[in-house]
């Protein structure tokens, strides 16, 4: 019979940034520096009460049965890790990046997986080289118990997870603020399941959403210009214009991460029939029943979301 159940957890995940770039460089001074560090922070770990539960690569996986000593243990870490780094040159300083959440997991054996795994992993992946970012199931734990900063970093999209994640970066010593710079081109480094899915998540298909505005509005223009120059006196080209406007609203919401995707489509629905009113107009507004009911929609989604 398999040792399946579930429990709540605080999920630790780690790794290094830009790991490619240092093997490269220095393959057998890397790895020699990697076990230092993470010997350094699973004792550190260890000392919060934390478990570690698995490696791979560069990167670790630990659970921690409190969410307070968690942080701790990650501040702990980046700290030790800041001093370790500083005598070290520029170009080859080993930098962790941290993600941490509380959530519900599946544990097998020595092993957990599900989503709030998948959420710790992207937090970590979103992080700054020597940086910390927490989920706001953690920050709520935490923001008075831990003497550190937080910067609200927005909404985290995550694959099986229909709302964006509120993050948090945690602001220790002189930990640094920007984005952590890309990888140079080369081998991609094996990655857990876990960063993959989430990876695949958080892609953002920005230049081809900017191709698919410029071509419907070209199409657009098209239209008006072709209902002008064959003027009849009928405004035919609304309807389609419309329809066009809807496409690129939609594809716009697929990508946004500012607002519930669901609530906005009903919202653009709304609006849509609106649309189609106003361009129908016999002196009714018929429109404002069934945007009532959208909004009755709206309102019960809004009530009881997570």
């Amino acid at each position: 019979m398999s040792d399946t159940r579930r429990k709540l957890t605080t999920i630790f995940c780690a790794d290094v940034q830009d790991y490619t770039r240092l093997m490269g460089a220095d393959e057998e001074g890397t790895l020699a520096s990697l076990k230092r560090c993470r010997e350094a922070m699973g004792r550190l770990i260890e000392s919060h009460g934390g478990r570690v539960i698995n490696t791979w690569g560069d990167g670790l996986i630990a659970d921690f049965p409190s969410v307070v000593e968690a942080v701790r243990a990650a501040v702990d870490t980046q700290n030790e890790l800041a001093g370790f780094n500083a005598r070290r040159p520029a170009d080859g300083r080993m930098l962790f990046r941290i993600g941490i959440n509380l959530g519900d997991v599946i544990v097998e054996g020595d092993d957990i997986y599900g989503d709030g795994v998948n959420i710790a992993a992207r937090l970590q992946a979103s992080a700054a080289a020597g940086g910390i970012v927490i989920s706001s199931s953690v920050y709520d734990q935490v923001r008075n118990k831990v003497a550190v900063g937080f910067e609200f970093l927005g909404p985290l999209m995550v694959k099986n997870v229909d709302e964006g994640v509120p993050s948090y970066a945690v602001k220790i010593g002189d930990a640094r603020d920007e984005t952590p710079p890309a990888e140079p081109p080369g081998p991609a480094r094996p990655q857990p399941a876990a960063v993959m899915a989430a990876d695949m998540a958080e892609a953002r298909p920005a230049p081809r959403g900017r191709r698919l505005y410029g071509v419907l509005a070209v199409i657009a223009a098209v239209l008006i210009g072709i209902n002008l120059l064959s003027w009849q006196g009928v405004f035919w080209a609304r309807f389609p214009v419309l329809a066009l406007a809807a496409v690129a609203a939609l594809a716009w919401n697929r990508d946004q991460t500012l607002f519930n995707r669901k609530i906005t489509s009903l919202a653009i629905l709304a609006l849509g029939i609106a649309g189609i009113n106003l361009f129908t107009w016999t002196g009714q507004f018929w429109a404002v029943w069934p945007i009532l009911g959208i909004a009755a929609v709206m309102g019960l989604r809004w009530s009881m979301r997570r």
